[in-house]
């Protein structure tokens, strides 16, 4: 497993491959190769199955070291290990043991009920399109969301199987490749179709958390960018300071993003360990929700002030600052991470209208 404070082997590969990452709309080849030799794609399948079912810390941990290095590809890790908890939590071993026959193959998915299925006598007939889902085009399983006449499920589909649409275009995350895969009329096993009930509050911040864990990576990497511009000749443009350590206002900048930084880590880890009790209820949730989402605002927060410090030439396309401050900006608005819900749904706790 990798110690999220180490700058191994994997995060110089990554950190060197961003950029073609961003440029291809999909991780970079050496990018996953290097995370399927680590174990990093066997995270949360079955030990039983040759996995590392790591507890919801060191999957925070590990999705905040590979953030550090490339955002998007942390966020492509953070989506296997959602669909693999998604398949062990939901179907029986033995339907699914194709899935699980090779511990560190890539999986993607997707919880929106974009596709319809059909009862029919050998199994499923399912059509749909999902949009952004990331990794679907290096992946070798889809775990998607179905409609089987109204009731919510999931299907385990071999994207082999599938057609995938290149549609993702966006200002940040553009290397996570969350594109759109297609099915149509494809029919699934029925072992490979599985009704679904509300996810327990466990799962849904570990889900949350593998959101969360790339960003708070990215800002990670930001104050690395910036503490290499503090350790370097230059200076406040327009001042009479030699090096940017001498200004007080920029010490001062420095030590706040510091701060925010470390307290949306500590909230993330925070909310970490309370997913791996058995005392939580469904009452948490709201306060919970409120946590990662602030702790997303946190990174967000952060970024703009080293940008301030950097100034203009922070946006210099050349500049790793910029992408960690795009990808931020995006993966911190996922709706796992929605500030304006959670804080709709702490107050509505609070005064007992859930």
């Amino acid at each position: 497993m990798i110690d999220y404070l180490t700058d191994n082997t994997t995060s110089k590969t990554l950190r060197a491959h961003a950029q073609q990452a961003e440029a291809a709309d999909r991780p970079a080849p050496e990018s996953l190769a290097a995370l399927r030799g680590e174990g990093v794609f066997a995270l949360r399948t079955p030990r039983e199955s040759g996995g590392a079912w790591a507890d919801v810390s060191s999957v925070a941990r590990c999705l905040t070291a590979l953030g550090r290095a490339c955002p998007s590809t942390a966020w492509v890790a953070g989506t296997c290990a959602t669909a693999k908890n998604l398949v062990a939590m939901s179907f029986p071993e033995a339907s699914v043991r194709d899935f699980f026959a090779d511990p560190d193959a890539l999986a993607c998915g997707s919880g929106l009920p974009a596709g319809r299925g059909e009862r029919v006598a050998d199994g499923v007939r399912v059509s749909g399109r999902w949009p952004n889902v990331s990794g679907c085009e290096d992946a070798a399983w889809a775990v998607l969301a179905v409609l089987v006449e109204g009731t919510f499920s999931l299907a385990v589909i071999p994207v082999a199987d599938l057609t995938v649409e290149r549609t993702w275009h966006t200002a940040g995350m553009r290397g996570t490749g969350s594109h759109t895969p297609v099915a149509a009329d494809l029919l699934v096993t029925a072992e490979r179709v599985a009704a679904v009930e509300p996810f327990p509050l466990k799962d849904l911040l570990l889900y949350a958390i593998t959101t969360l864990g790339p960003v708070v990576g990215a800002a990670r990497g930001a104050l690395d960018a910036i503490g290499e511009m503090f350790a370097s000749d230059r200076k406040p443009f327009m001042s009479d300071y030699s090096r940017m350590g001498e200004s007080p206002a920029a010490r001062q900048w420095l030590a706040e993003a510091t701060h925010l930084v470390g307290r949306a880590e500590r909230t993330m880890f925070a909310v970490a360990r309370e997913a791996e009790t058995n005392d939580l209820s469904a009452a948490d949730r709201p306060r919970l929700h409120m946590d990662l989402a602030d702790a997303g605002r946190d990174c967000r927060a952060a970024v703009e002030l080293m940008l301030d410090l950097h100034g203009a030439s922070g946006f210099d396309t050349s500049n790793a600052l910029q992408r960690y401050w795009r990808d931020v900006a995006v993966g911190s608005r996922h709706p796992h991470l929605n500030p304006y819900l959670a804080v709709e749904n702490f107050g509505a706790a609070l005064v007992g209208h859930l």
